[in-house]
């Protein structure tokens, strides 16, 4: 994976994290029990990622498939266009990677 892949995907990743940490996010129907449980997560994977490890890839895909836990915390807080956005990104790069 070329340097310029990692950064797309950890740039995709660090905005994802973002909108998973505003406040008024609805967790309910995701599989995470709060926030903090999912910003854990990002943070692993980001970390991961930076340090040349791409076995999360499938625990990714999981994560920004349509119905999948990033989806529902978008859909039920309102912010479900920003990541139809931000999915097809990651659906670009995770390709390369």
């Amino acid at each position: 994976m070329s340097n310029s892949t990692t950064d797309e995907l950890v740039e995709v990743l660090r905005e994802t994290r973002e909108l998973l940490a505003r406040p008024d996010n609805n967790f309910i129907w995701s599989y995470w029990d709060s926030a903090t449980d999912a910003l854990l997560e990002f943070d692993a994977f980001i970390t991961q990622i930076e340090s040349g490890d791409t076995s999360g890839r499938s625990d990714l895909k999981l994560l920004f498939a349509p119905t999948g836990s990033i989806q529902e915390v978008s859909i039920s807080s309102g912010w479900g266009q920003e990541f139809l956005a931000l999915s097809a990104r990651f659906d670009a790069v995770i390709k390369r990677v």
